[in-house]
């Protein structure tokens, strides 16, 4: 009993699996697959019986199959490895220095010598766990990461917010030898993690991605993010965070800068001011202020627009001074309104909710400071009022102006983002987050649609400052923003100028259905909100409302007259299969009686399909035909087909409208 009790081993650890992540639509963006490293105890009993008669026989041939499985060293060097392992009888020989998938593990335990097992072989496996993403760096910084040592769990994004139920319970189990054979008896089972389902458009996400890559490179930005998301529920729907490697010259997902960084907003906060003059009553949009020649004294410093060495704008109603994104104009009219009681500005703002810290799902998210006159006497100085009407003396994070401008698109109601939507087990629901209300209508109904109208003007007024940003796809509204980067204790003036550069706004305009934020950090060149931020957008906005519109494609056009609407190249081919093609993407099925069809170009695609009719006896014009189609027509006349080539008929061997003759040979070139 003693001995027998000295063989026991209890209380081992097993480890539970880590839950999955998935996206909106349930493709996975996260999971952990096992990983092996593989040895081999050269110590094993059989491997030794009648002088090694077993692993001798079987040498040759596993040193063949590892180097024909692993393809890193010769036969000859597998050989002397295991042979010189053998004779120091070592007691883990590492086979390869990499670690294998459980598939290769499976395909390596049917080499020789290894397919008689463990006790016969000295095969030894050890097991860790890899968290993987199938789609790369889609997403990754949102998805978020593990540490090293798996059994810590998340480090950031969705695996370190939700860790805890990610990670499961651990089970145990006790080890004991008998008859010379180690036998487990699982004690408690493992409990794994639940799975997550976040509220990512695997689509969405790769526009977001794609539109800032192309755009930022040019730029060559510190860092930049995109953030996309749905009005009504608040359900973000892509999240791009890029930082770029000077080393390497390309960027990564590095820090989640939509969430994280305290950045000072800029022109977009001018918006925030507007609505606050706006709401408390005193001016209106028609209300008129002379921004002079851009250059506006107030205390110790000079407010300046930024086309002041132009000669300024002169004098401006309300609203063209956000259009024209006018500094001058809008610090006058702040403080104009509120420069004898500075904390109704700043309580304005706190009614708006910027000051608020969202309760978002994710771990890590900085707050806002928006300072008070009272509260913060300190550090209320004689510019603050006017610097702060033009987002400076602030500290807003991303997310949080998205949040506001979204609460615009959203007829005043505020709702929380939203990044993860489902909590399951086994596809069974744990828990569900249901859109969250944060504030209703949280300024007058009357100021809201001023606003709306006013950031359509942006892009669409005779001193829009996003003019670039107009599409012929989508109406957008939104504003642009340029802040100067703020040195810290050296200010702004020490050292090189550099700039955020940003767009916040929603489409389409009509029935606000996303909306969008663009910040770029010192991007190279003239800074611009418009041009380097609104590009990304305008691409973000077009390629979202393509994809997603139900629309079909010629009612897109106002201007379209004609019977069939517009149509990609098609190939010469069956009728049956550009009918399918039709129905499937919900396009008129033109009317053909005919089997077969011309090739159509683009250049034709607005004319009617034309038909062709094989010619008994004769050799058919099978050109621009694909070789599915190509090949049934002439195989049905009784001809030999040879195929060269991929993709469609540029040239046959037997002329059109020669004569046919069964058993003949027609050879036919694709490209």
């Amino acid at each position: 009993m003693k001995m027998a009790s000295r063989q026991k081993v209890s209380d081992i650890t097993i480890r539970p699996k880590r839950g999955n992540i998935y996206a909106a639509d349930g493709r996975l963006l996260a999971s952990s697959i096992p990983t092996y490293n593989v040895y081999m105890d050269m110590r094993v009993e059989a491997l030794h019986l009648k002088k090694g008669k077993l692993f001798y026989s079987k040498l040759d041939s596993l040193s063949r199959g590892l180097a024909e499985f692993f393809g890193d060293k010769e036969a000859v060097e597998y050989k002397q490895m295991l042979l010189k392992g053998y004779r120091d009888s070592v007691a883990e020989l590492r086979i390869y220095p990499k670690r294998i998938t459980y598939a290769e593990l499976k395909t390596l335990k049917e080499l020789p010598l290894f397919n008689l097992g463990r006790n016969k072989s000295g095969l030894i496996t050890r097991e860790f766990v890899k968290r993987v993403k199938p789609f790369g760096s889609l997403a990754s910084r949102t998805i978020g990461d593990v540490y090293a040592d798996e059994e810590k769990g998340g480090r950031s994004g969705i695996e370190g917010s939700f860790n805890d139920l990610l990670l499961g319970k651990p089970g145990y189990s006790t080890r004991q030898k008998v008859a010379n054979q180690y036998i487990e008896t699982v004690e408690i089972e493992p409990t794994d993690g639940l799975d997550i389902y976040s509220t990512i458009d695997i689509e969405l996400q790769d526009i977001a991605e794609k539109a800032l890559r192309d755009t930022i490179a040019d730029f060559g930005a510190r860092s930049a993010c995109v953030v996309l998301m749905e009005v009504k529920t608040g359900e973000i729907r892509a999240m791009v965070n890029l930082y770029l490697d000077t080393a390497s010259h390309s960027y990564f997902e590095g820090a989640n800068h939509a969430l994280t960084d305290q950045t000072e907003p800029g022109s977009t906060f001018k918006i925030a001011s507007l609505m606050a003059v706006l709401d408390e009553g005193i001016l209106d949009v028609d209300d008129r202020f002379d921004t002079g020649n851009g250059l506006f004294p107030i205390a110790n410093r000079v407010m300046k627009d930024h086309n002041h060495a132009k000669g300024g704008y002169g004098t401006l109603r309300v609203d063209e001074i956000i259009h024209a994104s006018s500094n001058v104009g809008t610090s006058k009219m702040v403080m104009k309104t509120f420069g004898e009681h500075p904390e109704k500005y700043v309580e304005k703002l706190y009614e708006f909710g910027l000051n608020d810290k969202l309760p978002l799902q994710m771990k890590g998210v900085a707050s806002p400071w928006i300072k008070h006159p009272k509260k913060d006497k300190d550090l209320w100085y004689a510019t603050s009022l006017p610097w702060m009407s033009i987002g400076y003396e602030t500290k807003i994070p991303p997310i949080y102006t998205l949040t506001f401008f979204n609460a615009i698109a959203n007829n005043g109601v505020m709702v929380k983002p939203l990044f993860v939507r489902y909590i399951k087990r086994n596809s069974e629901n744990v828990q569900v987050f249901e859109p969250e209300i944060l504030r209703s209508n949280f300024c007058k109904e009357t100021t809201l649609k001023k606003v709306q109208d006013i950031m359509v003007g942006v892009i669409e007024g005779k001193y829009g400052t996003a003019k670039n940003v107009k599409s012929n796809i989508v109406r957008i509204a939104g504003k642009t923003g340029t802040a100067q980067i703020s040195q810290g204790s050296l200010g702004y003036k020490s050292g090189q100028t550099r700039h955020n550069v940003s767009f916040c706004g929603y489409f389409p305009v009509e029935n606000p259905q996303y909306s969008c934020i663009v910040f770029i950090t010192a991007p190279n060149g003239m800074p611009s909100g418009g041009k380097m931020a609104g590009s990304v957008f305008k691409k973000v906005a077009e390629r979202t409302m393509l994809l997603k519109t139900i629309s079909t494609p010629h009612l897109l056009s106002e201007d379209t007259v004609y019977n069939f609407p517009r149509l990609p190249a098609v190939k010469a081919g069956n009728v049956k299969a550009v009918a399918n093609i039709h129905r499937a993407l919900a396009l008129q099925t033109p009317q053909l009686s005919g089997k077969w069809i011309r090739e159509m170009k683009e250049s034709d695609a607005l004319v009617k399909p034309q038909e062709f009719k094989v010619q008994k006896g004769l050799i058919p014009d099978v050109k621009g035909m694909g070789a599915r189609d190509a090949f049934y027509l002439l195989g049905s006349l009784g001809l030999d087909v040879a195929i060269q080539g991929r993709g469609k008929v540029i040239a046959q061997s037997l002329k059109p409208g020669s004569e046919l003759k069964k058993g003949c040979k027609i050879e036919l070139k694709l490209q």
